[in-house]
């Protein structure tokens, strides 16, 4: 046990900071989790009530007697994340290590802790949705129809009198804000999220909140390695649109405090060191599983991955290929080249849009790696498997 997991026992769920309020598509899932108590050091409790309908009245016995139900469901949180950065004491200047630890700070949770919150929240709860067979099948070329869908199917079960929010990947989101049908619809109504006030816009009164693709996949691995970070899971599908009521979920985060240590007291290296930890997850309670419904990319299956290969340098005339077919939707590929077999600093390939990737015969000797984006419809739906070409 961690020496410090019965201090960590008492503590309830903090608030999330302003910055993460702010960058994250889905922080507003912390305002309904500041009731919440932390009963152990990976467990919290949520309450879930439940009331029995009215009977009628009988003038001789008189009322007729309900029960009230108040469970508290235990949840056990999974995401417990942490990095340690470090800057080289010649590398500090007149801004001080106050303001440098604040811009690091907020640099990090902008660039890596929100985008792996958002998809961890997202994916989980698109994968609660086709758990529960909560999907609705929409037409790519009639984004707002699948949309009113959608949010009917949402207040069948929750009512109208509920606020509801719509997650929509990037290229849902264009599509639906340049349709001719929906221009006049489209209104900028306020947002809270925790402490701060967002304007967003919205469609008979639902926020729309458009998300990258990236952090619109039904799941996803979250690696433990020195890279870090987290990508599509191998049977990722992309999510198009998410709707549920704001209402819904209950983010709840817990951070340790950043620490911070001079060049003195860091052992490793002269340097600043900084350690962040965010420990965190997403609960949706009972009574609210039914209420959250989605539209999911049709399932991609690759049939041929790109495979690593070694070339002679000047004379290349090999090419890699992928393959992959789709229960529904027109299937097109378009290539990227990257720095590592991570996939890290993706960059697209202009005009490289086939099966087959034909390589550059003027390559140098090294190292290049390659991977194809599946799109259904024009739409991102899956990540090839990244290939090495090693150039001798």
């Amino acid at each position: 046990m961690s020496i410090n997991s019965i201090e960590n026992a008492a503590r309830y769920s903090d608030e999330l900071d302003a910055l993460f309020s702010q960058k994250s598509a889905t922080g507003f899932f912390a305002d309904n989790a500041l009731a919440t108590k932390f009963v152990g050091a990976k467990t919290v409790i949520i309450p879930d009530v439940d009331f029995q309908g009215l009977a009628d009245y009988d003038r001789d016995t008189g009322f007729s007697r309900g029960a009230i139900t108040v469970s508290n469901a235990s949840y056990t949180m999974a995401m417990d994340r942490a990095r340690s950065l470090q800057i080289d004491r010649e590398d500090m200047d007149e801004t001080g290590i106050a303001n440098l630890a604040g811009k690091i700070l907020g640099e990090y949770v902008r660039t890596k802790v929100v985008p792996e919150c958002d998809a961890y929240v997202l994916s989980k709860l698109a994968g609660l949705a086709a758990s529960r067979a909560n999907l609705v099948k929409g037409d790519i070329n009639k984004p707002f129809e699948a949309l009113c869908s959608l949010i009917n199917e949402v207040q069948n079960i929750v009512g109208f009198d509920e606020e509801l929010v719509a997650f929509l990947d990037s290229s849902m989101y264009a599509a639906l804000v340049n349709s001719a049908e929906i221009s006049r619809m489209i209104t900028v109504n306020d947002f809270k999220q925790g402490e701060v006030d967002l304007k967003v816009k919205a469609i008979n009164g639902v926020a729309i909140i458009p998300v990258v693709n990236e952090r619109m996949k039904t799941s996803y691995t979250f690696n433990n390695t020195a890279v870090g970070g987290f990508k599509p899971s191998e049977n990722a599908r992309e999510i198009y649109m998410l709707v549920c009521p704001k209402s819904a979920a209950h983010l709840v985060k817990k951070t340790e405090q950043m620490r911070i240590f001079t060049p003195e007291q860091n052992l490793d290296a002269d340097a600043y060191k900084f350690d962040y930890r965010i420990y965190y997850d997403v609960f949706v309670k009972k009574s609210g599983l039914d209420s959250i419904w989605a539209w999911i990319a049709p399932k991609v299956t690759l049939t041929e991955e790109p495979e690593s290969i070694t070339v002679t340098e000047g004379n290349i005339t090999e090419a890699i290929s992928v393959e992959a077919t789709c229960d529904g939707g027109e299937v097109t590929y378009q290539w990227y080249s990257c720095k590592d077999e991570n996939g890290s600093g993706a960059v697209k390939l202009a005009d490289e849009t086939n099966a087959q990737l034909i390589l550059d015969e003027a390559l140098e000797a090294g190292s290049y790696y390659y991977f194809a984006k599946i799109m259904v419809d024009g739409i991102p739906a899956k990540e090839s498997a990244v290939a090495c070409v090693t150039v001798e």
